[in-house]
């Protein structure tokens, strides 16, 4: 591991700045992701199927284009990590669930193909729950994916395998998604960074229902600077989303400076109705304390979300669905029980719910973003509680209190979903537990670049202090597999890869 330590603790913005300036090579960065993949990946199992030989081959012209001093790429040979929920044209993609087991695309999703321009070399897929279904990134296919602080704890999810790749250096950049909170929770979990961009900043052409902005793809990155290099490759308008716009997607490349002086801050514990175990309530206003120092004002607010945990049950019930109303009648048991469940949920459901959901997402969109008339930022916890065993499917109760569903405790990011504002999970320092704590941060309605801007300058205000900086996991420790990890999986995927 030593030999290649360095080089892969790089952030991603400066091995793209030493890949241009001939310092390192793309097939050496390669050769040593994969060789981190082989050490790690068994302890923690978040890389799934992997197109090694292809790789190489991209990254030999790759190296080729730089020595040759072509115009590169945003992201020119660094090695990324695809999502399994995103079409990867030619390598395994099986969505977590049994039923695509052997599918093997015959072209990149939008969002892929745009990463694959910008000059990534696509290396891997990274683990998720069935079809993105939950914060526990496990499945029947792959297995479950551990937390590198501690494999038999969760990784969050649904971007779970993204998460822990970049948190073990396995991977520079890595693709998420984000419905109920699916890039920032593994963020937070895993003590990186998960962006949700706005809906339509990064184009998607795998949602059913396209002018219902719920769903959204974008980035994560191990500093917030690796997170906006990223996002310049995803962003941009195309004819496959409606709800896409058009947009100087490289003006994202690098945040923009932020004095954070100037900016009025709210803050809040729970958004007036989100459950929040105790012990992460203290944490959090430890960690408010802590740097309420850094702003030019920083309160505590009162918000107004009316009726969200219906409103959401029906909303994300209708997409479910969308998707799969033929697979579950073709036959209900070949998808899990979370999928199951939001169907369920779903075809039990009125037009008249539907109507009702619209409306009070519409009110609950306008009553949060008079907010941002007083306050430039909304702070709050990401994540509810400490990561939880992995073996366990879901969290079932707070503080003792019995939670309504499988996604109800993920509700500090989902009620941010509903008012589809921007939002960032970064790292924190660590929880009551000693793991790490995200800090959700939520922007004004498409503040998506004021919101990267604030974001890195808390990032980096935060690394000089103990109680605040980004905790990283012990490498070391990962040497050995943990085989419990995989054995829930059934029999394994018959094409996973070169």
């Amino acid at each position: 591991m030593a030999d290649h330590q360095e080089l892969l603790s790089l952030t991603a913005v400066e091995m793209r700045r030493r890949i241009g300036a001939r310092e390192i090579s793309p097939v050496e960065l390669l050769e040593a992701c994969i060789a981190r993949i082989a050490e790690i990946n068994p302890a923690v199992n978040a890389v799934t199927a992997t197109c090694y030989d292809r790789a190489r081959v991209e990254a030999k012209t790759a190296e080729a284009a730089v020595l040759r001093g072509d115009a590169l790429g945003l992201l020119h040979g660094l090695p990324a990590g695809v999502k399994d929920l995103d079409d990867t044209e030619g390598l395994l993609t099986t969505y977590g669930s049994p039923l695509y087991r052997d599918h093997v695309p015959e072209r990149d999703g939008v969002m892929v193909a745009r990463v694959r321009r910008a000059g990534a070399v696509v290396a891997a897929k990274t683990n998720t729950p069935e079809f993105g279904a939950g914060a526990n990134t496990r499945n029947a296919v792959w297995g479950a994916t551990g937390n590198p602080f501690d494999p038999e704890r969760n990784a969050g999810g649904s971007s779970g395998g993204s998460g822990v790749a970049l948190a073990c250096d396995m991977l520079p950049v890595c693709t998420g998604s984000d419905t109920g909170g699916s890039l920032r929770i593994p963020g937070a979990i895993n003590g990186v960074v998960g962006f949700r961009p706005s809906p339509g900043l990064v184009p998607a052409d795998r949602r059913p229902l396209g002018w219902t902005g719920i769903s959204v793809l974008g980035p994560m990155g191990r500093t917030v600077a690796d997170t906006c290099l990223l996002l310049a490759a995803q962003a941009g308008v195309d004819p496959c989303d409606p709800l896409s716009y058009p947009v100087d997607a490289e003006s994202f490349a690098a945040p923009e400076p932020v004095d954070l002086g100037t900016l009025k801050v709210a803050w809040t514990e729970d958004f007036g109705a989100c459950p929040v175990d105790a012990r992460i309530r203290e944490t959090f206003r430890a960690k408010i304390a802590e740097m309420s120092h850094l702003f030019g004002a920083c309160d505590q607010v009162d918000l107004d979300f009316g009726e969200a945990d219906r409103c959401f049950d029906v909303i994300r019930a209708v997409n479910f669905v969308a998707r799969y109303r033929e697979a579950y009648e073709r036959d209900p048991e070949s998808l899990g029980p979370n999928v199951r469940v939001n169907y369920e949920m779903g075809a039990e459901m009125s037009l008249a719910d539907f109507a009702w959901a619209h409306g009070e997402q519409t009110r609950i969109f306008r009553r949060f973003q008079e907010t941002f008339q007083d306050y430039d930022l909304v702070l709050s916890p990401t994540v509810p509680v400490s990561p939880f065993p992995w073996t366990q499917l879901y969290l079932e109760e707070v503080n003792g209190r019995k939670l309504n569903n499988y996604y109800h405790w993920l509700a500090l990011t989902w009620y941010v979903t509903l008012a589809t504002n921007c939002a960032i999970s970064i790292p924190c320092g660590r929880d009551h537990a000693g793991f790490p704590f995200g800090l959700q941060v939520v922007g004004p309605h498409r503040g998506d670049r004021a919101l990267l801007g604030a974001a890195h300058a808390m990032e980096q205000a935060f690394e000089g202090s103990t109680a605040l900086a980004r905790p990283r996991p012990d490498l070391a420790r990962l040497s050995e597999p943990t085989p419990a990890l995989t054995s829930i999986v059934t029999h394994p995927p018959s094409a996973p890869g070169a």
